[in-house]
């Protein structure tokens, strides 16, 4: 029986993790072609009230979602399981109400604390999908409680896709009836709202006729405080730094001596490199916490070895995957920037930004194998002291450095919380992966994969000097370019024997490439 519902348990995580990939996949990948539609400035109305709706959005959909389940999940009964979703749902309508009141009645002051007057309504758009959390976030966490994951990873698709696909019918209609591009924000902020009606539409009820009554469970309203929003928090990290962005970029690019439509432009060019972030975290996260579930069970098994033998892979995964992605994106920026977006404006301060990525990532990951342990303190005091640094210091550096300096201070910000992680974490998970051998070996597999893609792209320039402009040879130069990189830095990682043969089959078909890879090896010693 126990290995039955480990075995329905880790299957059910597997479906979790594959519609939470597929999600937030379509979450980055559509920001492109929506850029591309509404120009610079249209993407920095968007994406000046987007923070909002991805706070609403992470509540939702993972936040409270867990939470709920967990409480669902130590209930004895049904009945019991019942009440506490009952009472959950009470408690979270409270707080769904208070921010409909708050971003509906508050949405001027926040549009000029945002130094736009302009983005009043799509503010108060945003506010009409809170109102749904409370059924999506108790529906999701009941069925996640009772080991039914399969509803919760169809609601987050058919969400995502209902967005998207709202969200680029507007761009389309509106770049075709010329539109304001506050009016486009607008109508495209109301996919908010619309997709999480569809998402609830597809997830059943799970209120059944009334069971004999039940005592309420208590401390429900304490712990959803504390401990549900210590989830939300985390799970929110990235997007709390892209709030403070709108409130101090903006405005810091202003205070700097730029015009106000100047600003919008370069905050919009600067906006870019949120979803190539996306995309690199979505990667790097998704194959490291593919081994969560094991992890999980050997923490509850108490078999102490197995832990810290799964954690440092995971950990070692992680970070080679950000590091090789962070690398490769900084190096191609100017071409990947021309092709996805028609040019190559700001590409120094996306390339800073792109460091992004394996910072979030180490955070992340660190944070879910604390979870793992119930252990919550730590990285709440990391992502409280890497909001404060961004808050005190991004207008400054705006103010004098331009999107650039907005760059760095994220990237600070990010160290900062690593830092703070990584100091007040337990010494098993600092030994992990913070050894010379190991780090040295990364930084040359790196070093090795950023001079061959240099001395490509030098290539290209001496011996094509006009292929270097238009979109078409970006992305031709980044089909030859991409693959050239990850088989130079896989060739790198192998020979020089940088995860170990256990951690390499932790991977999607690893087997195969070491096979291949001993092949190969046996073919060049003859």
């Amino acid at each position: 029986m126990e290995h039955h519902n480990a075995k329905t348990t880790l299957r059910g995580a597997l479906i979790l993790s594959l519609a939470a990939f597929i999600a937030k996949l379509l979450s980055a990948v559509y920001r492109v072609p929506f850029q591309n539609l509404v120009g610079n400035t249209g993407f920095y109305v968007y994406q000046q009230v987007y923070p909002l709706y991805g706070i609403g959005m992470t509540f939702a959909l993972s936040g409270l979602p867990v939470f709920i389940s967990k409480l669902v999940a130590d209930a004895p009964d049904l009945p019991t399981q019942q009440q506490v979703a009952r009472q959950v749902y009470r408690w979270t309508w409270g707080l769904a109400g208070s921010l409909f009141v708050g971003l509906t009645v508050g949405a001027p002051w926040i549009a000029r604390g945002m130094g736009d007057g302009q983005l009043t309504p799509l503010i108060q758009t945003v506010a009409w999908m809170f109102l749904l959390m409370p059924d999506l976030s108790v529906t999701r966490g009941y069925h996640q409680g009772r080991f039914e994951m399969l509803p919760t990873a169809r609601s987050q698709v058919v969400e995502q896709i209902v967005r998207v696909a709202v969200i680029l019918l507007v761009a389309s209609w509106a770049t075709v009836q010329q539109w304001s591009v506050y009016r486009m924000g607008a109508w495209a902020m109301s996919s908010g709202a619309l997709a999480a009606v569809a998402a609830w539409l597809v997830l059943p009820r799970w209120r059944r006729p009334r069971e004999p009554r039940v005592a309420r469970v208590p401390h429900i309203g304490r712990r959803l405080l504390v401990e549900g929003g210590t989830l939300c928090l985390l799970t929110a990290m990235m997007v709390l730094l892209q709030l403070i962005d709108s409130f101090t970029v903006k405005n810091g690019l202003v205070a700097g001596g730029l015009s106000d439509l100047a600003a919008k432009d370069l905050k919009g060019v600067y906006d870019r490199g949120q979803p190539l972030v996306q995309l690199g975290l979505v990667v790097a996260v998704a194959f490291a916490t593919s081994l969560l579930p094991a992890l999980t069970a050997a923490q509850q098994r108490g078999r102490q070895r197995e832990f810290k033998r799964l954690t440092t892979t995971m950990m070692r995964i992680a970070l080679v995957i950000a590091a090789a992605a962070t690398a490769g994106l900084m190096t191609l920026m100017p071409w990947i920037d021309r092709l996805l977006f028609g040019n190559q404006q700001g590409t120094a301060m996306l390339a800073v930004y792109m460091l992004s990525i394996i910072l979030a990532t180490l955070i992340q990951t660190y944070n879910s194998v604390l979870q793992s342990q119930d252990q919550y303190r730590l990285t709440v005091v990391a992502l409280v002291s890497g909001l404060v640094v961004k808050g005190l210091v991004n207008h400054w550096a705006v103010m004098h450095w331009g999107g650039l300096g907005a760059s760095w201070v994220t990237v600070g910000s990010l160290l900062v919380m690593a830092g703070v992680i990584w100091y007040g974490s337990p010494v098993m998970l600092r030994s992990g992966i913070w050894t010379f051998p190991f780090l040295g070996k990364l930084l040359g597999c790196v070093a090795l994969m950023v001079g061959g893609l240099q001395l490509l792209l030098h290539g290209f320039a001496a011996w094509w000097p006009g292929l270097m402009v238009g979109r078409g040879a970006a992305g031709g130069i980044l089909m030859l370019t991409i693959p050239a990189g990850v088989i130079l830095f896989l060739a790198t990682a192998l020979g020089s024997r940088l995860l170990t043969v256990r951690e390499w089959l932790t991977l999607p078909h690893a087997d195969q490439l070491l096979r291949f890879w001993q092949k190969l090896r046996l073919h060049g010693g003859k």
